[in-house]
């Protein structure tokens, strides 16, 4: 289930029935299979955690990209970049996980990007695809 835009900016897929590693396999394999997309990272906060002896529920960042897309809203706005490459947070809860991203409308108003800008929609529309493949919904 998809929840609207978070007052922080970003959108929350929830998943039940899967775990963190699977929803980030899921994704992971989703984004590779895309030829249109490059993964660039996978970062395993809870492994960083354990690793200097700390706990922290399951927590996997994907880091991934679309020059085609990203590169013209940083001609538009230069500072977009620092919210480039798009990311999908994957977070372990009781009832399932959660799947976030950043909302495109929320970082056009960040960076004065205007609403209506073509590669925003198709951001936004590749997003909430790939935020349901990693709930698998």
């Amino acid at each position: 289930m998809t929840t609207p835009a978070l007052p922080n900016g970003l959108v929350e897929t929830l998943g039940t029935g899967t775990t963190t590693a699977e929803a980030a396999d899921r994704l992971a394999a989703a984004i590779e299979g895309n030829e249109k997309l490059r993964l660039i990272a996978r970062v395993d906060h809870a492994s960083g955690a354990q690793s200097v002896g700390l706990e922290l529920t399951p927590t996997v960042e994907i880091f991934f990209g679309n020059p085609a897309l990203g590169t013209p809203l940083m001609h538009i706005a230069p500072t977009v970049a620092i919210d480039l490459p798009q990311k999908i947070l994957i977070i372990q809860t009781n009832e399932g996980v959660r799947v976030l991203h950043n909302d495109p409308a929320y970082l056009a108003e960040r960076h004065d990007i205007p609403g209506d800008t073509p590669q925003l929609a198709v951001i936004t529309g590749a997003l909430q695809n790939l935020a349901n493949v990693a709930a698998g919904i």
